[in-house]
């Protein structure tokens, strides 16, 4: 992996990641204040020989007391030296409980003993260690004293009394709030590294590229009024919608630009990844672009164009490829650019047959003489198999691939469909893009005013309609259709 793979996965995380190291710092806070404050007293003791003063008497001296430093600080905790203690102070607690708080160091190479005691009291802390100091003094003076009496060679002196201590030893608050921290945040980043790792979802270009380097035609940002206006022309025409739209347009005509085949097929890998509306609205936007777009609803399980642009549905693709009308007479046009629809038509029992049919062939061969462009909106690729049926027989495929909707393995299994039908893929386009983050398509728009009033010829699909010449002859066309049927 990648900087920028590291710096991805911080920001498509870093919720998770802010979450663990609050409560790590919350934990690290509510350890601190749930535990008894303690204080430490200490005392310091300088161990030292009696002898006449030389130089050689001094030198013996020193190496004798280094020496025997450390059997002294052994000796603090034992009851020899703390049963005095507890007697003296009258504590409520045996030697070998009293010796769990005291403990003695000596640095190497010097001949000073530390004795530090804790307790949850300051006063008594500060009391017991002089005492054990007191206690030490008199042990070794009796330990060290010659068989034959007479006074010790050792003499103990503490240099250092000790004192009531104003602040606790622990809990240390800022050492436990920066563990609580670090281990949240340690947490944190692994989760979001093992997140990473097991989420399969094709959530922007970045996870594209760990399964294929299919071009990538644009990207179309999640817009929460496009459910009730999926429509271009319901968009500002200065909207990051429309913008993306017309990227899509241009980056599709240099895709397309050598194929001598004008039709291109539209299609996704799931139902729910927005494919018509792409189809529809790059249709819309080829219009606008002043060429001859026919759009044909080639989904015959769920047809959705018709309801998009307002148009009749019940005669249509089925119609002209079962031979019961002509295709002039069910092309319905669509606003005031050179758009035409050519609608699902009646949902027949058999719709792979039909789309893998000779008249189908014959009917987008019709449709490149007449238009400009063509483009047709197939069903799904994993579901049923209509669309690699399709795909054979078009200029080229336009993926669309729902951000959060489907999983690499769902997207490589469609592109492996249709390499299998040996379709060229023109590209892909990634819908539903988050619009801010990591993952959010990196193309910059102009500002616009979104208050801004649309121009009759953006308007709406329920006040933007054909002609009224052509409307009506389409529905005489339709009802004679109708009537010969009956």
């Amino acid at each position: 992996m990648e900087l920028s793979d590291y710096l991805r996965i911080l920001r498509r995380n870093w919720l998770l990641i802010t979450v663990c190291a609050v409560v790590g710092l919350l934990l690290g806070a509510v350890a601190s204040f749930a535990v008894r404050p303690t204080y430490t007293a200490q005392t310091k003791l300088f161990v030292a020989t009696q002898s006449s003063g030389s130089v050689q008497d001094l030198q013996q001296g020193n190496t004798f007391t280094q020496a025997r430093v450390q059997s002294y600080v052994e000796t603090v905790t034992e009851p020899l030296v703390l049963q005095p203690v507890v007697d003296s102070l009258g504590l409520d607690m045996s030697s070998a409980e009293l010796a769990d708080k005291v403990s003695a160091t000596a640095d190497l190479n010097t001949v000073i003993i530390t004795i530090a005691v804790e307790d949850t009291s300051p006063v008594q802390a500060a009391a017991i260690a002089q005492a054990t100091a007191d206690s030490l003094v008199d042990s070794v003076g009796g330990l060290e004293s010659p068989a034959e009496g007479g006074n010790s060679p050792v003499n103990l002196t503490v240099i250092t009394p000790a004192i009531a201590p104003a602040q606790p030893s622990a809990p240390n608050t800022l050492l436990n709030l920066a563990l609580g921290l670090l281990v949240g945040l340690a947490l944190g980043l692994g989760a979001a590294v093992l997140r990473t790792a097991l989420d399969t979802k094709v959530r922007g270009e970045s996870d594209l590229r760990r399964i294929s380097d299919a071009p990538l035609l644009g990207g179309i940002s999640f817009d929460a009024d496009a459910q009730k206006k999926p429509l271009l022309t319901q968009a500002p025409t200065q909207s990051p919608r429309a913008e993306s739209f017309r990227q899509i347009r241009t980056n599709l005509q240099f895709a397309h630009v050598s194929h001598k085949s004008k039709s291109v097929l539209v299609t996704s890998s799931l139902p729910g990844e927005g494919k018509s509306t792409t189809a529809t609205n790059l249709a819309l936007a080829i219009a606008q672009g002043g060429q001859s777009v026919v759009l044909v609803d080639a989904d015959l399980r769920r047809p959705r164009v018709n309801e998009y642009l307002g148009l009749e549905r019940n005669a249509g693709l089925t119609t002209v490829l079962i031979g019961r009308a002509d295709l002039e007479d069910l092309l319905q046009p669509w606003g005031t650019d050179e758009l035409y629809v050519l609608t699902a038509g009646q949902i027949p029992p058999n719709p792979s047959e039909l789309l893998g049919s000779e008249a189908m062939k014959n009917l987008i061969a019709r449709l490149e003489q007449k238009f400009d462009a063509v483009i047709i909106d197939a069903p799904p690729l994993l579901p049923v198999t209509d669309a690699a049926v399709l795909a054979q027989q078009v200029g080229g495929v336009v993926l669309v691939v729902g951000s959060s909707k489907v999983n690499l393995p769902n997207l490589q299994k469609s592109l492996q469909n249709l390499e299998m039908v040996n379709a060229e893929l023109l590209g892909v386009v990634i819908n539903l893009l988050p619009s801010k983050g990591p993952d959010a398509y990196a193309y910059n728009y102009y500002s616009y005013d979104s208050k801004v009033t649309l121009p009759e010829a953006e308007a709406p699909a329920t006040t933007r309609s054909s002609p009224k010449s052509s409307r009506s002859d389409f529905d005489e066309r339709i009802f004679g259709l109708r009537s010969q049927e009956e």
